[in-house]
């Protein structure tokens, strides 16, 4: 049976440019400051103290810039209705993570132009861009004026515990990048959501949205 005869698209257009060239670029972003901030710590030596403090903060401003203009296009082109919580098959979802992937059932939420997240990945990725990255940039910032404090009326602030909660924060993000990186193992090939990522084109069995052609031209 063909495709169209059982409501299937096989492929959908799901990631435009500009989500992809975000993906990307916030990964190695993310990547660049963990390193360079287990380096400042002195988990490992790489770059030296120094220059890794210097990229650390290049790579910090560089990525609020990036999330302000990513923000505004979330706002701007309606793409923020993917984040919207949903608890619709939150169940249904939880239990095919837990073993329905593991003996081939199919997913209870395939991918939409109208829906790219199940409702897990909508409050999980909600919490890290309205919660946790925020977080991040918030206690970074901290750290990047440091020498302003007394000026700015934050002397009564501590660095250390700056220090502790930026940490905590980052083994947050850490924990999340490698949830993240085994997830993409899960579609029907190994790097079918890698390939999704880069492309633009997600293999899927959901059914057409009747605006179809208008979404994927």
């Amino acid at each position: 049976m063909s495709d169209e005869a059982n409501g299937a698209t096989g492929r959908f257009y799901l990631y435009t440019r500009y989500e992809r060239f975000w993906h990307w670029l916030q990964a190695a972003l993310i990547l660049g400051l963990l390193a360079t901030g287990f380096e400042v710590h002195g988990t490992f030596s790489w770059l030296g103290y120094k220059r890794a403090v210097a990229f650390h903060s290049a790579l910090g401003v560089t990525w609020l810039a990036a999330f302000a203009f990513f923000a505004f296009w979330v706002a701007t082109t309606g793409e923020w209705k993917q984040y919207v919580p949903t608890t619709k098959k939150m169940f249904e979802v939880m239990r095919f993570y837990a073993y329905g992937i593991f003996s081939g059932q199919p997913h209870p939420c395939p991918k939409t132009p109208d829906a790219k997240h199940n409702p897990l990945q909508r409050l999980t990725y909600l919490a890290l861009a309205a919660l946790l990255l925020p977080f991040m940039m918030a206690t970074g910032l901290l750290y990047y004026v440091y020498n302003d404090w007394a000026a700015l009326g934050l002397g009564g602030l501590s660095l250390s515990a700056v220090a502790l909660v930026h940490l905590i924060g980052a083994f947050a993000i850490l924990a999340f990048l490698v949830v993240h990186i085994y997830m993409t193992t899960t579609g029907h090939s190994l790097l079918a959501h890698v390939k999704a990522m880069v492309t633009g084109w997600e293999e899927t069995q959901a059914e057409k949205p009747a605006d179809w052609e208008k979404r994927t031209t």
